[in-house]
């Protein structure tokens, strides 16, 4: 997290805070410590009001000297110390408010940030505050914010025990714990677990870290979460203590940005699952599944072999990461074109979207056979990510379409495609460049594939009457 250079106080240096109450406290007393020191108290009141100061002084230092560290907290330190305004109580630790110490049980204390201290919460107003402050720092730098998922999208782990007769020759090709730099199949013993990370995921890292701050966001327990961030961070120089797992998020299936301190404009998402953010679909970058081992097909119902099975991978440098990353570049670059002096205004949500549009620009397309008769196919996934893709779609063919998206052979407007010589492709066309953010040869996606992957139209509409 970063620090705010004009905060009154930057809680990165304990000594400054320190020092810092330390003149507060002096400045409270009715004498200044060289007029009245503390062995020549006159009566006991006074003693006693020095020594609950003092407690106080500790208290706060060994909250900073713990773990508070990176964080630059409002100006609520010197405001509530130095008048007699009442404080505001901007964030607690433990309870008890970081500016005054009083005990905030009974009250309405914001939003949890237990992630960077275990008891810690702030209130909106302190998180908005934060927010603006850690965006002038970013924007300094030239970086925006990039959240991550761990499991399918960096990486993919399974439980021993679910292993395949046919993945146990993986057990004599993992990597030393010791060293995971170099590493990319490592057994977690004490976790019963085995880790594959995906082909290309330590460049993306070092690259995307000179664009973004980055966060590791993900459905798993803190103690997984810890474990997979030494595997991709093993110097904790990308994400230090920006991880954030199941326990610290704010509603229970669902994640959201609201424990991220990023402007919702300067932060980009990375993730398998879209429905996981469903606030926050304006952000995201939906990525193709990781499924390494055959445990991940299972838990998806997939009925292909996974990659273990085929004893193969991802390409490293023209797999899912390298694609992703292209991406989050031109975004990047977009945001802070013409040297980035003046960003006011600018949003990663429409940059993303012009990004996509440029996949498919140019393409019309027409479906068959694709949607129920009785459908309205503009209302249909697939038509509305073709369209967000930037292709035009059509319900009727004429000489301007280019491309016609089916799952049989037998239709009408098939058999137009072919003798008019416009590309007849299914569906997979059009999801392969919305999860790889390209757009991919046609002769790669022909209806003969289809065949030979064994699927058909029967498993994609429910038995349901087709469109032409």
């Amino acid at each position: 997290m970063s620090v705010a250079s004009d905060s009154p106080v930057h809680s990165s240096s304990s000594d400054d805070l320190a020092a810092f109450l330390e003149n507060e406290l002096d400045s409270d007393s009715d004498s200044s410590s060289e007029s009245f020191p503390i062995e020549e108290a006159e009566d006991d009141a006074q003693l006693a009001n020095h020594r609950s100061k003092r407690r106080k002084l500790e208290y706060l230092e060994t909250v900073v000297e713990e773990k508070i560290q990176g964080v630059t907290f409002s100006g609520e330190f010197s405001k509530a110390s130095s008048s007699k305004l009442p404080c505001e109580h901007p964030g607690s630790y433990g309870e008890l408010c970081f500016v005054c110490g009083r005990n905030l049980r009974e009250e309405e204390t914001g939003v949890s940030f237990g992630y960077m201290h275990k008891g810690m919460k702030l209130t909106e107003e302190e998180v908005a505050r934060m927010r603006e402050s850690d965006n002038r720092v970013l924007q300094r730098k030239r970086k925006l914010c990039l959240v991550l998922d761990l499991d399918h999208t960096l990486l993919n782990s399974t439980v021993l025990r679910d292993l395949r007769p046919e993945e146990e020759y993986l057990k004599s090709h993992t990597h030393s714990l010791q060293d995971v730099s170099g590493g990319n199949l490592f057994m977690l013993e004490f976790m019963h677990m085995m880790t594959k990370l995906r082909p290309f995921v330590h460049s993306f890292l070092k690259e995307a870290s000179e664009l973004f701050e980055m966060y590791i966001y993900t459905m798993g327990d803190r103690p997984y979460a810890e474990q997979m961030a030494k595997l991709l961070d093993p110097k904790r120089e990308y994400f230090g203590d920006r991880i954030i797992s199941r326990d610290d998020g704010t509603t229970r299936y669902q994640k959201s940005l609201d424990v991220v301190l990023g402007q919702e404009s300067s932060v980009l998402i990375l993730d398998d699952t879209e429905n996981a953010w469903l606030k926050h679909k304006d952000n995201l970058i939906v990525i193709e599944r990781y499924h390494f081992f055959a445990s991940s097909c299972k838990q998806f119902d997939h009925r292909f072999q996974s990659l273990s099975q085929l004893k193969s991978d991802e390409s490293e440098p023209d797999g899912i990461l390298a694609s992703v990353l292209k991406v989050l570049k031109q975004t990047h670059s977009l945001y802070f074109e013409g040297g980035g002096e003046d960003t006011a205004g600018r949003d990663v949500r429409l940059l993303l979207k012009q990004v996509r549009k440029e996949i498919l620009k140019g393409c019309k397309v027409v479906f068959s056979r694709v949607f129920p008769t009785k459908s309205r196919p503009e209302e249909h996934p697939l038509w509305r990510t073709a369209e967000a893709l930037g292709a035009m779609c059509a319900t009727e063919v004429d000489a301007s379409v280019t491309h016609v998206v089916a799952m049989d052979v037998g239709t009408e407007k098939v058999r137009w495609a072919i003798r008019e010589k416009k590309f007849v492709v299914h569906r997979g066309w059009i999801d392969s460049a919305n999860y790889l953010w390209k757009k991919h040869p046609e002769e790669n996606f022909g209806l003969e594939q289809l065949k030979k992957q064994g699927t058909g139209t029967e498993d994609k509409t429910d038995d349901v009457t087709l469109e032409n």
